[in-house]
């Protein structure tokens, strides 16, 4: 699975890279984990600070989150990446794998599409 966390928030490296780290909580939370070889990966960018390239200045303004609200980030990112499982699996349609193997998507499974 790749998780991509994408935010307006202004966060500086550190607090990114912490942030992107608990996309593995919401893989737990909707019953995952990242193990060994599972091949599991998470990127994320912020688009909060844009920095002009061909500025006069020497030197760039840029603002980060405060560390003492940074907690709603890390909530917000694992609640928006076990929504974001769930909305997959939901979606899923039926499929065919190797010697005719079938398997049911989840909402036929249910029921609710044929």
């Amino acid at each position: 699975m790749i998780v991509v966390i994408a935010t307006d928030i202004p966060l500086d490296h550190r607090q990114l890279r912490r942030a992107i780290r608990r996309a593995g909580a919401g893989l737990a939370w909707a019953g995952s984990f990242w193990g060994h070889g599972s091949g599991d990966l998470a990127i994320g960018f912020t688009t909060a600070n844009r920095i002009d390239h061909d500025a006069a200045e020497d030197a760039c303004n840029i603002r980060i989150l405060n560390e003492n609200k940074i907690d709603i980030v890390f909530e917000a990112v694992a609640e928006a990446t076990q929504e974001a499982v769930m909305d997959a699996l939901a979606a899923s349609d039926t499929t065919r794998g190797r010697a005719g193997h079938r398997r049911l998507g989840l909402r036929h499974s249910l029921g609710s599409i044929p």
